[in-house]
């Protein structure tokens, strides 16, 4: 595997190119990303007050194969003294809510909070677990979530919790995310075991075996629930550029957006807007839309299965308050759609990492997280949107929700457009179908990044891990 050229420098890319650098049977790597920045979503904003602002992800869970591996990354890249962990017996973990019929309700947590009703729900959560076990193994290859948990757990919690969680994970509409693609640990649970609290209990299949590191390990020890750096989220993918060019064996190209790729004696040709790239294989990082429209038509069959992915945009909005203005502390709330659509929730962002406030006086900052699969209809066309509206929109949500009086200090809107892909019910037989096309027509092709299994972090860098393992059998 002489060269391989990767497609998308966001954190997939770079998970990607890293992989390949650190494998004996690679040559070259060239990646290209089409803006003037690496890291894609993973973005913050460092103010010279020492004040950290996270316009993506901001949290990363430490949890399972996926977790391990990238804490393996984080210890590799040198970054273990940079790392925030937050446990699970912090009031961050402990404390999540919800905002329903006009008030903040903490969601039931422990032992006693799942053995008595608290609202918004009108029987303890126990009652539905429990019966939870006695329903039938659904028989279809693939559901909605709200379907699959309604069927399992009860309408009440379908409508409630796991229609605010899927607006806070996937800022998607839980009757059209399939429960397969988007909780597959879920689907697994029901199939194996033919309940999800047993599948949960007692396993559901094997999943890819990871080996912890010394760091994998201490965040077991210490149950962490999630982490973040000192510097931001930012400083993983600016870590994993620092290597690629330390590497002696990546090519980095910034504003390098790709227009075509073409098929060539040893592979691909791809071409960019000033100049042509030759690899004997693509990694494509790039959105599932994004590289429909620069395959050749050979791959038609193809290109009609990525233009299908679809995505939604969403509106992030930091604040920042003078003083402690939070009524309740916790990790934030979320927001049900049938209580305001537009709004997904807000991220108490000063409890869980206190560190990133400005070191002096007193501050709070949040997040406030808009549209997604409700953008159109309730903001309108993206590109018609103002910032002082999303502004405005934002300052009246924490002033009803959380009774913020006072006016932000400092504020930033950021509107993100097409970030996360939505899995609609068959999105696994999509998947299936693109590999299986790339395999039987031979294509140098590797497919990864959050268009396909798995939109958090730790999942788009295992992909890019599994892809290089496929690539070259090691």
């Amino acid at each position: 595997m002489r060269t391989v050229a990767v497609l998308g420098g966001g954190i997939g890319g770079l998970a990607a190119s890293y992989y390949l650098c650190k494998n004996p049977l690679v040559t070259k790597v060239v990646l290209l990303e089409s803006s003037s920045r690496f890291g894609g979503w993973l973005w913050s904003t460092r103010r010279s007050d020492g004040a950290v602002f996270e316009h993506g992800p901001r949290g990363i869970r430490p949890a399972g194969t996926v977790g391990r591996n990238t804490l393996n990354m984080m210890e590799d890249l040198g970054l273990t003294a940079d790392i925030l962990p937050v446990t699970y017996s912090h009031v961050a973990s402990k404390n999540r809510y919800l905002y329903v019929n006009g008030e903040l309700r903490k969601m039931p947590s422990g032992v006693s909070g799942l053995m008595r009703t608290v609202p918004p729900f009108s029987r303890p959560l126990l009652w539905s677990v429990a019966m939870e076990m006695l329903v039938k193994k659904g028989k279809e290859d693939d559901e909605s979530i709200h379907s699959f948990v309604s069927r399992r757990l009860g309408r009440e919690l379908a409508d409630i919790a796991v229609d605010s969680l899927c607006r806070g994970v996937f800022a998607g509409d839980c009757r059209k995310l399939s429960v397969r693609s988007c909780f597959p640990l879920l689907y697994k649970a029901e199939q194996s075991r033919g309940s999800v609290v047993l599948g949960m209990l007692l396993g559901s299949g094997p999943s890819p075996e990871i080996r912890p590191g010394p760091l994998a390990q201490r965040s077991m020890k210490e149950s962490w629930a999630q982490w973040s750096l000192r510097k931001g989220v930012e400083s993983l993918p600016e870590s994993i550029t620092e290597f690629l060019q330390h590497s002696g064996k990546a090519e980095l190209h910034r504003d390098a957006a790709v227009t075509q790729i073409e098929p060539s004696a040893s592979g691909w040709k791809v071409h960019m807007e000033d100049g042509i790239v030759s690899a004997d294989h693509i990694i494509s990082a790039l959105p599932a839309k994004a590289l429909s429209s620069s395959l050749p038509p050979s791959c038609q069959p193809l290109i009609q299965q990525l233009m299908d992915v679809s995505s939604v945009t969403v509106a992030v909005v930091n604040l920042e308050y003078e003083g402690s203005v939070l009524p309740v502390t916790g990790f934030g709330h979320l927001v049900p759609s049938s209580e305001d659509r537009g709004l997904l929730g807000v991220v108490y962002d000063s409890v869980p990492f206190p560190q990133h406030n400005r070191p002096d006086g007193h501050t709070t900052r949040l997040t406030v997280m808009m549209g997604g699969a409700w953008f159109q209809e309730v903001f309108g066309a993206p590109e018609a949107v103002t910032e002082e509206g999303l502004l405005e929109r934002a300052t009246e949500a924490v002033r009803c929700h959380l009774g913020v009086t006072a006016a932000p200090s400092w504020s930033r809107v950021l509107l993100h457009r097409d970030c996360i892909p939505q899995y609609q019910e068959g999105h696994f037989r999509r998947v299936e179908f693109m590999r299986s096309f790339i395999k039987t027509n031979n294509l140098p092709l590797s497919l990864i990044g959050s268009s396909y299994d798995g939109v958090s972090v730790n999942d788009v860098i295992f992909g890019g891990r599994t892809a290089v393992e496929q690539l070259t059998g090691v």
